[in-house]
């Protein structure tokens, strides 16, 4: 009964990513465009070069900031911690706030200017992981690397002229639209090196459930299991923010979104419930924001969804 209950809603997420996918294709600002049926040379192009790889991006984007949120929480034992939690998004934006205070003019290298910031915050949280035993221990360090370099982030803004510092605001916001075909190429790759490190840790993580003790019980090697997490969130949450900027509160959200549907804890349903919850509500983001004349941040939509869900969260709690 349990396992037809999970099918049937497996299968509705499924429907719905399929319709919001369309949906958010044929809508984009105060234009429709119908990509069945005949269409000018023009509308072609804005679909084929601008929205189709927008709704791709949305997909890709919740799903793996949803996934990256759940095994982050599973880690700490926290319902709090995110897929920014290690400060892999302060690297990106230190990354990219260095380049646009250096010069302002080199906008097409920020993908890798934040590449590089997450990856450095990324190296340094491993180093230490592999010395520190206690996870409570783990995620205090990665706060701490996330405020040494959100500080940095902040020094260089008063130094910046006001060109760069707007060009910096705006990468801040967060945007779906930004990321091509091209890029894709490089990002598709970085999520599946991801999700590879994720498949790993699915047993370890349902162990993990119950504490470290009764992990260690069953045999799980704790620091292997801890790198390959560390290892999962980097890629999966330093890949999306470099390419797409800081998409708050999805990966927070959207695991309990998961649980609470699906009524289990099991990473084998939750994981894929959170890739598939994530990617229908980006969506369902893109496409409000799409509504507008002129549209909104995707940060500002996503936090109007996941905000209240965290508030939520801590009430219940206590």
């Amino acid at each position: 009964m349990h396992s037809t209950r999970t099918g049937i809603i497996f299968g509705a997420l499924g429907i719905a990513l399929v319709l919001l996918f369309i949906l958010d294709v044929c809508k984009g600002g105060t234009e429709w465009l119908w990509p069945f049926g005949a269409m000018s040379e023009i509308d072609g192009r804005i679909l084929h070069d601008i929205r189709l790889p927008k709704a791709v991006t949305a997909i890709l984007a919740g799903a793996g900031l949803s996934v990256a949120g759940l095994i982050m929480q599973t880690l700490f034992r926290n319902p709090l911690a995110g897929p920014y939690t290690l400060g892999v998004s302060s690297g990106a934006s230190l990354g990219v706030a260095f380049l646009t205070m250096c010069s302002a003019s080199m906008v097409v290298m920020l993908p890798l200017a934040a590449c590089i910031g997450a990856t450095l915050v990324l190296l340094l949280v491993l180093a230490v992981s592999k010395r520190v035993k206690s996870n409570v221990s783990l995620l205090i360090v990665g706060i701490m690397f996330g405020a040494i370099a959100g500080a940095l982030v902040t020094l260089l803004q008063q130094f910046a002229n006001p060109d760069a510092l707007k060009l910096f605001i705006v990468w801040t916001m967060g945007s779906l639209s930004s990321v091509g075909w091209t890029d894709m190429q490089l990002l598709v790759p970085i999520l599946m090196a991801g999700t590879v490190f994720v498949l790993l840790s699915l047993k370890p993580l349902n162990g993990l459930l119950l504490g470290e003790d009764y992990a260690r019980g069953l045999g799980i090697h704790i620091g292997r299991t801890r790198l390959f997490i560390v290892l999962a969130t980097g890629l999966l949450a330093g890949g999306i923010t470099a390419f797409c900027g800081p998409i708050a509160f999805i990966g927070v959200a959207v695991p309990h979104i998961a649980r609470g549907i699906f009524k289990t804890s099991n990473h084998r349903v939750t994981i894929p419930a959170s890739a598939l919850i994530g990617a229908c509500l980006l969506l369902v983001c893109d496409v409000i924001c799409s509504l507008f004349v002129h549209p909104l941040p995707i940060m500002t939509v996503s936090a109007l969804f996941g905000a209240p869900v965290i508030i939520w969260i801590i009430m219940k709690n206590k």
